[in-house]
């Protein structure tokens, strides 16, 4: 039995001694709920087999394994918010009678009062029957005030304020510079993807100059996000934004998300982004991600040579990028490119491993071997075991 098991265990001890459900189940959290349903249906089976049962705390016979009895004590329900919980839970029961008379209890509380049980909702719209509180939610929340909205932004789960995001992009309730920052800042990609695509579609109706100005604004937020796939959006609306060239310095963005859309934008803009690369590539120290995108869109016969120069580099990210871009121009030459698994920089060996497994039955079994010598360094050992296993040897490596 895990902890929550236990604690609604618990919780139904303290019901059945007098004690309110949510005081019994102390953080009343929507797993909670539906844990204390699950453990009064576990704890009142025998009783469901011999009826008449005594009177039971209306929150246990909410829960009762008994239809009927689920059903009479919705009738007598008293609307308070203390056991509204377990009526969202009877909006999804396996009973249609008990089921319809849960829904109808439910579908008369004002819209605002589902605010407090938006989680639980939620949760139980996963089940067959739950997609009726959920529907109450959602009309609530479209139509009710705009801080209602706003306050479920905020919610601990993630579902909640995933909703409550969708919904107020769709109502127009944040500014295209709120989206931007919201797209910039937190660690939720579909967040990031919801607020930056939103972000960018108020850029094209952005008409009067404090408009514009804010579209700007949003805009240049976006192109400042740490997160990759916000960036990207930045990039793209640059065409939009009647701003194509901005997207020059993006071309050696450390993302190769970001660096193909750069490349679009200057391409609609009529820009060839390939002679752009190689004046960028010869000075590798300011844009080490010139490199890879170099490979990503040169040619071998008139870049490959650049590249090679620059897996030399004494800067260790531009080693890195320029090995990506090899990859990318396909230009990998085992003999070439095995002293790099012995780079000092880890994520330098890590690009060079990924470059070199398809490569890998055709590097000396030996050498790898050695590099995996406990005295080697992590990066090394690691680099040598995936190329062992690559080459098919993997079951001859010992411990190190």
């Amino acid at each position: 039995m895990n902890g929550s098991e236990e604690k609604a265990r618990e919780a139904v001890v303290r019901v059945s001694g007098g004690a309110a459900p949510d005081e019994a189940l102390e953080c009343a959290s929507a797993e909670a709920w539906v844990a204390f349903d699950t453990a009064v249906r576990a704890a009142l089976a025998h009783r469901a087999r011999t009826p008449p049962p005594p009177p039971l705390p209306p929150a246990l016979a909410l829960c009762h394994p008994d239809g009927r009895i689920r059903e009479a004590a919705l009738e007598g329900f008293g609307g308070g918010p203390e056991l509204r919980p377990l009526l969202v839970v009877r909006c999804a029961d396996w009973v249609e009678p008990v089921r319809e008379r849960a829904r109808t209890l439910l579908g008369g509380l004002p819209g605002g009062e589902l605010l407090p049980l938006a989680e639980l909702i939620l949760l139980l719209s996963r089940r067959a029957q739950g997609g009726y509180a959920r529907a109450l939610l959602e009309r609530a929340l479209r139509e009710g005030p705009a801080a209602d909205v706003v306050a479920l932004m905020s919610h601990r789960d993630r579902t909640t304020y995933r909703l409550a995001y969708r919904i107020a992009v769709e109502r127009g309730l944040l500014t295209a510079v709120e989206l931007a920052a919201t797209a910039a800042t937190c660690g939720d990609v579909t967040l990031q993807d919801l607020c930056a695509e939103a972000a960018v579609a108020t850029l094209a109706g952005s008409a009067d100059a404090s408009g514009a100005e804010s579209g700007a604004a949003a805009l240049d937020r976006l192109l400042t996000a740490r997160a990759a796939r916000v960036r990207a959006a930045g990039v793209t609306a640059l065409r939009r934004a009647g701003r194509p060239g901005e997207a020059r310095p993006f071309l050696a963005d450390r993302s190769s998300v970001v660096r193909a859309c750069a490349r679009y934008v200057l391409r609609q803009g009529g820009i060839d982004p390939l002679p752009l690369y190689r004046a960028l590539c010869a000075e590798p120290a300011a844009h080490p991600g010139a490199a890879a995108g170099l490979g990503e869109c040169g040619n071998r016969a008139a870049d490959a040579g650049t590249l090679w120069d620059l897996v030399e580099h004494p800067l260790p990210a531009v080693r890195l990028h320029a090995i990506t871009g090899l990859r990318a121009l396909d230009e990998v030459v085992r003999e070439r490119l095995t002293p790099s698994l012995d780079d000092p920089s880890p994520a330098v060996v890590r690009a060079a491993t990924r470059a070199l497994l398809p490569e890998a039955a055709g590097i000396p079994e030996a050498l790898l071997r050695e590099r995996t010598a406990p005295e080697r360094p992590r990066a090394v050992r690691v680099a040598a075991q995936r190329l062992l296993r690559a080459a098919g040897r993997h079951h001859k490596i010992g411990r190190s």
